[in-house]
């Protein structure tokens, strides 16, 4: 082995567990109005929020929120078929975390069952309902009758932040300048700023080295050239 060369560690994928308090939430331009509607449920006119995102964008967390606020019950949407709606709202409201990705029927009776107890539901999902594939008309009118909330992609100000946090969340200390090197090469999207922040530290423990701009450029497939623009 040359001597000038560190042995690469084995590292164990461990979970990272993420701070998703209303404290927590970084609040931006492009998510603002997304954690009113949330945090004000007695203001949707039908009873029913559709919050829509793309992927790392916060919306899990905001659902987090609306279990703190109203101690709704909160079940992923690929999981909804095993329940039943009188188990899943039982005297309280309700969260479907992807709910794209739900049974439709199943998802049609939990809203019919919620509106008929007098809950409240929060829906998440990556398309707006009317890009599903083939609702049901009944559940279609359901859904238009939600009030529509979005979280845009990022300003650099909100992704900065947001990049800074992912990587407190893995007790990772970075420089602000490396935090804003990346920033200014990385793709401008949320799930781009969890990927990165996951690969660093991913490379960080395996060479045992803190994160630095060295160490972030290969994962930011810049070539030299680029490097020094």
């Amino acid at each position: 082995m040359p001597a000038d060369r560190a042995p690469r560690q084995l590292t164990l994928s461990l979970p990272v567990p993420a701070r998703l308090s209303a404290a927590d939430f970084i609040v931006g331009a492009s998510n603002k109005a997304a954690l009113e509607h949330v945090r004000a449920p007695d203001r949707w006119p039908s009873g029913v929020l559709y919050l829509q995102g793309p992927p790392g964008s916060g919306k899990s967390h905001l659902v987090e929120v609306f279990r703190a606020l109203t101690d709704a019950a909160v079940v992923a949407g690929r999981d909804l078929a095993g329940h039943t709606p009188t188990e899943l709202l039982a005297g309280r409201d309700l969260a479907i975390d992807g709910a794209d990705e739900a049974d439709l029927t199943t998802l049609f009776h939990a809203l019919n069952a919620a509106r008929e107890a007098g809950r409240r539901v929060l829906l998440t999902g990556q398309e707006a309902p009317s890009e599903w594939a083939a609702p049901l008309p009944d559940l279609a009118s359901r859904l238009r009758a939600a009030t529509p909330a979005e979280i845009a992609p990022p300003d650099d100000e909100l992704l900065q932040r947001v990049l800074s946090k992912l990587f407190a969340d893995r007790q990772i200390a970075v420089m602000p300048d490396v935090v804003a090197y990346c920033l200014a090469r990385m793709d401008r999207s949320f799930e781009a700023a969890r990927a990165l922040a996951a690969a660093l530290d991913e490379v960080s423990l395996a060479h045992g080295r803190a994160i630095t701009k060295a160490l972030a450029r290969p994962l930011l497939s810049l070539s030299d050239d680029e490097d020094e623009v």
